[in-house]
């Protein structure tokens, strides 16, 4: 099946989902090549749009993503990895999901999910 890389110049959004619990872990982007790794290795690498390169999920916390089943939506232009997450969390904040705050009618938001790691013990400081 052919991916609709070119709707999004050259990137499909990828979305992260625990394949136990359901739970939305987190969302990234991939282009044909991130896809491709991930596909080889079956661990979750994206394109980080940032730093313009790929970037393999956890390369600097451990905290790596197991495929267990890829999805494609029925546009061929997003993604669904239905993942293993290994390690405590995928939020460099702290957080078992990158989706730990409710934005509330006033647009203000609220943490509303428990920190599942130190971000600073792992990354050696915070990362925002």
């Amino acid at each position: 099946m052919e991916i609709a890389f070119g709707k999004g110049g050259g990137l499909v959004a990828a979305i992260v989902q625990d394949h136990r619990t359901g739970e939305v872990l987190m969302l990234g982007f991939m282009n044909e090549e991130a896809l491709a790794e991930t596909r080889r290795t079956q661990e979750v690498v994206f394109f980080s749009r940032s730093r313009n390169r790929l970037w393999k999920k956890g390369e600097s916390s451990g905290h790596v993503l197991k495929v267990r089943e890829l999805r494609v939506d029925c546009d061929a232009d997003a993604l669904l990895l239905r993942v293993e997450p290994v390690g405590p969390g995928v939020c460099h904040e702290g957080y078992a999901s990158c989706f730990f705050r409710r934005l509330e009618k006033d647009s203000s938001a609220t943490v509303v999910e428990e920190r599942t790691f130190s971000p600073e013990q792992v990354y050696g400081q915070e990362k925002r």
